[in-house]
């Protein structure tokens, strides 16, 4: 915001609105003011040559009868005031018309002397609002318009002096208009391209929220699937077996199988909940340190050496996991790759809990450094399985595909031989 807009002129006050519309600018107090002096100025100087050309150098008045040049004083005393007074009301409306008016200020100024104050105005005008190839040329006119001028008001053209000083006149009124043009196009460009870069930051700030909501939604959804999954498979057995219990068909839990039952409940919820601690931490970091928490202490991140953990895990709740890694250095290798490798096999974990949970799931690991990594996570369908209660987002897939075009490798995911294989291929960059 500007605290002084009154001070400016209406092209810069106004630039916002000019820019999206054509409409002419409203004029502001500057304008005004200003408007009022030139108009002023221009009256003035009718005033002074009306009383000039009515006076004779010894200060004696001159009567309108006293007609020995054949009607060239009632030129001069009625028709060049009256002319001059016109165009110096024409001046209220230079801005919207400064090449027509200042073309008729010319042809004007040829016979008269009153319109000379209002014509330098109108030129001046022309330098400002309109682009030199078109001001230059009508400025430069005034030099014909200066001999052709003598010639009516002396009948002479021999006033060399005369001549001089007033296209120098025109000449420093031009290069004047031409210089306060360019200022005004420079601060209008300034405030084009501060425009455009606030919109584009609005834009970057946009972009930012939204990949800043993917990102909560993509490593939540990786995180807590696995957890919930696995407590929801806990659960069911806990249920199962308590139904089977009160209908005779199976032996009362003791107490020692509900706490054991109950421990892992509590265990892999706890774990959860770190584990969602852990993503809100990361996420919220200003990326100096990635995973910092409050103390300044590095949260840990889930690698490569994470795996066995995860398998055992997914054992624990009952499902069959193979596991086979052949990818000698690996846990040496990016942070970023090793938590991408760990969230795909996860993500083939948890949609094989959901959707095949009696099978066994293949998990084979293997790369070369420098090449690229293989993930593989493969488990048989069955048409005749039930229908898996656990409830999913559906976008596992998709943010895992994301998350892999982002270390710039490919996923495939597919069901086919009556088995489903997910596979996805890493460039393994040292």
């Amino acid at each position: 915001m500007v605290d002084a807009r009154w001070a400016l002129p209406g092209v810069l006050a106004g630039a916002a609105q000019s820019i999206t519309t054509s409409r002419v600018p409203r004029r502001t107090a500057r304008d005004w003011t200003i408007d009022v002096i030139v108009f002023l100025i221009a009256i003035g100087f009718v005033v002074l040559t009306m009383f000039a050309q009515m006076t004779t150098p010894d200060g004696e008045i001159v009567s309108f009868t006293d007609d020995g040049a054949g009607g060239t004083l009632v030129v001069h005393q009625v028709l060049d005031p009256v002319l001059g007074v016109l165009l110096s009301l024409s001046l209220w409306w230079r801005r919207r018309f400064p090449l027509a008016l200042s073309l008729v200020a010319l042809v004007l100024s040829t016979f008269t002397v009153g319109t000379g104050a209002a014509a330098v105005i109108l030129l001046f005008t022309l330098a400002v609002h309109r682009p030199w190839p078109v001001s230059v040329p009508v400025n430069l006119l005034q030099i014909p318009v200066a001999f052709l001028h003598l010639r009516f008001t002396t009948g002479t053209t021999d006033d060399w002096g005369t001549l001089i000083f007033g296209s120098l006149i025109g000449m420093m009124v031009l290069a004047w208009g031409i210089a306060v043009r360019a200022r005004r196009q420079l601060v209008l460009s300034l405030r084009t391209a501060a425009e455009q870069e606030r919109r584009q930051t609005e834009l970057r700030l946009v972009d930012a929220r939204r990949g800043e909501r993917s990102s909560i939604a993509r490593e939540m959804h990786d995180v807590l699937a696995h957890r919930i999954s696995l407590l929801s498979v806990h659960a069911g057995a806990l249920e199962y077996r308590t139904r089977q219990a009160e209908s005779g068909d199976a032996a009362a839990l003791t107490a020692s199988e509900v706490h054991d039952a109950v421990a892992v409940i509590r265990e892999n919820a706890h774990q959860a909940l770190e584990e969602l601690r852990e993503v809100l931490t990361v996420l919220r970091s200003d990326g100096t340190d990635e995973g910092d928490d409050e103390t300044g202490t590095a949260a840990p991140q889930v690698a490569v050496g994470d795996l066995e953990t995860l398998v055992e895990e997914a054992r624990a709740a009952g499902q069959l996991v193979r596991l086979s890694i052949d990818a000698p250095g690996l846990e040496e290798s990016r942070p970023q790759l090793q938590r991408t490798v760990f969230r795909v096999v996860q993500e083939g974990l948890t949609n094989a809990r959901k959707h095949a949970p009696e099978v066994a799931v293949n998990v084979a690991l293997r790369g070369t450094a420098g090449d690229e990594v293989v993930v593989e996570v493969t488990n048989v369908t069955q048409i005749s399985a039930p229908r898996s209660v656990i409830p999913g987002a559906g976008a596992g897939l998709t943010g895992l595909s994301e998350r892999v075009t982002l270390e710039g490798g490919t996923l495939e995911a597919a069901a086919s031989g009556g088995a489903f294989r997910l596979r996805v291929r890493l460039p393994w960059r040292s």
